[in-house]
């Protein structure tokens, strides 16, 4: 697929096929994981791999949806806020970090043919006990990774006019 095609086909698949996600896709996921850019290339994240078959009920207490177990892979980015580059104002890029992560791991999805969906309203404590996240790792976002059972909705999109700001017009 070109850029613009995965940018544009891209949607938050909300119903999964329990189709098996081939390793070798999953490898290049994780592969776009590990290229996305960090500030300062310092890499504070960490990617858990969770299969559902078997445990849906406790993970659904993660995030209380059908959906968010139907596919046979859960992916969860965790941020290494002791690892992150500081800004002088102390600002910690490590979150800003592990969502580019996690862009990189939706956008590879989609080029694969895979369906993903971004989950950040989970339940931090549980998503802690049940996948036994130690206390230096900090869960930021979630998503399902398997065969989207749906179809691609049109989307939505404010216009670049309401968007952008230029600093001085244009020429």
């Amino acid at each position: 697929m070109e850029f613009s095609e995965v940018i544009s086909s891209r949607y938050s698949v909300r119903s999964y096929r329990p189709d098996t996600v081939p390793d070798d896709q999953l490898q290049k996921v994780l592969e776009a994981a590990r290229l996305a850019p960090t500030a300062a290339n310092r890499q504070p994240f960490k990617v858990l791999i969770i299969h559902t078959e078997g445990r849906e009920a406790e993970l659904q207490g993660i995030y209380p949806s059908e959906w968010f177990t139907q596919a046979p892979i859960l992916l969860c980015v965790c941020a290494l806020p002791d690892r992150g580059w500081e800004r002088h104002d102390g600002k910690n890029y490590a979150e800003v970090d592990a969502a580019i992560v996690m862009d990189h791991i939706i956008l590879a999805a989609t080029s694969l043919g895979l369906g993903t969906c971004w989950v950040a309203a989970f339940d931090v404590p549980t998503a802690r006990k049940v996948l036994r996240i130690p206390d230096e790792w900090q869960p930021i976002v979630f998503t399902p990774l398997g065969y989207a059972h749906s179809q691609l909705r049109p989307k939505s999109r404010r216009p670049l006019s309401e968007l952008v700001v230029y600093d001085r017009p244009p020429r």
